[in-house]
């Protein structure tokens, strides 16, 4: 496996991971170990796919598009189990240069280093962009990839201006507000959500404190979501139809939620979410999708396969991606409704 250029003696790369610790990497990294999907869709959008050693356990067996982004995943080992736990003797075994994890769990990456002697960065977005792209740079700058990780850096940046364009100006007031009910269950929301921000919505948990260090997810009672009274209620989408443990007939259903506006009026849709934390080119497709969502006027002959796709094969180069993601998902039914 191939590592970027570097000379012998280069110095360490230091990364500052997203649980703020202080990490040195080596200069030249051939083999890498990522525990955490986001980043292992970033360094396949990087075009490093090639130095992974292994594969988690979600990205192996609940992911259905990723095979097809990277189809030499298939032959790589899984080191985690279904609880992300990760099989330390098979990690020993595979010599990683570097290991990336989750920030959702702030001990687990320390004890990953000691027990793997090997330097562990724990990299996420946790729901920002800004986030995100420091997370692509970073990648980047760790894999010798720091001109491609630029590029989607300002393709993503070019897409989201071409966004605020088509949205034009929107005063406070007329911002609709949401609440996304996330990771099956309706009390579960996200307490920062850029794709509703930039689509010029106003997240009703946005100020909440997160449940965990270094997750987005809080936890708020029934009460709280019908004194928010939301106009618009999106629920996490991304899971196949018949793995949905919250669903759009279900909240429109809820009598508990009757008097809430967005169930009044009908304004209950499916969005795609956390899935796993994000992939760079769905963030950017969803949020396309909620503006059209929240401001159908604005958006004529939004067509939300060929934006998917077309969003895909940048970041991947894979043509009908998103085609395949729809099959799965039946997004193409998200607009009718």
């Amino acid at each position: 496996m191939g590592a970027g250029p570097s000379r012998p003696d280069s110095p360490p790369v230091a990364v500052t991971d997203s649980l703020g610790r202080h990490v040195q990497i080596p200069a030249r990294v051939g083999r890498v170990l990522s525990l955490e999907p986001e980043v292992t869709r970033i360094i396949v959008a990087l075009g490093a796919g090639d130095r992974l050693v292994g594969i988690d356990f979600f990205l192996r067996h609940q992911d259905r598009l990723f095979p097809m982004l990277f189809p030499a995943s298939r032959a790589l080992p899984v080191v985690s189990n279904q609880g992300q736990d990760l099989n330390f003797e098979l990690a020993i075994s595979l010599r990683p240069d570097v290991v990336f994890a989750s920030p959702s769990e702030p001990a687990a990456a320390d004890a990953i280093a000691r027990r793997l002697r090997t330097p562990v960065a724990a990299l996420a977005s946790v729901g920002r962009f800004r986030s995100l792209l420091e997370e692509m740079a970073t990648i980047g700058r760790v894999l010798g990839r720091q001109e491609r990780a630029a590029w989607l850096a300002a393709h993503f940046r070019d897409r989201l201006s071409g966004l605020a364009a088509a949205l034009g100006p929107v005063r406070d007031a007329d911002a609709p507000r949401v609440y996304l009910s996330f990771w099956g269950s309706l009390l579960r929301t996200p307490v920062a959500y850029e794709p509703v921000d930039a689509a010029r919505g106003t997240n009703c948990a946005a100020g909440l404190l997160p449940s965990y260090l270094g997750t987005a997810g809080a936890t708020v009672p029934i009460e709280t979501i019908i004194r928010w009274d939301p106009e618009v209620i999106l629920v996490q989408g991304n899971y196949p139809p018949g793995e949905r443990r919250v669903t759009v007939e279900s909240v429109l259903g809820d009598p508990r939620l009757a008097s809430v506006r967005a169930v009044r009026t009908g304004r209950v849709h499916y969005t795609f979410g956390f899935w796993y934390w994000w992939d760079p080119a769905l963030v950017l497709v969803e949020t396309l999708y909620l503006a059209r969502l929240f401001y159908p006027e604005r958006f004529p002959g939004f067509d939300l396969e060929a934006e998917g796709n077309a969003a895909y094969k940048e970041f991947y180069g894979v043509e009908g991606a998103f085609s395949a993601l729809d099959k799965v998902l039946g997004c193409h039914d998200w607009l009718r409704k």
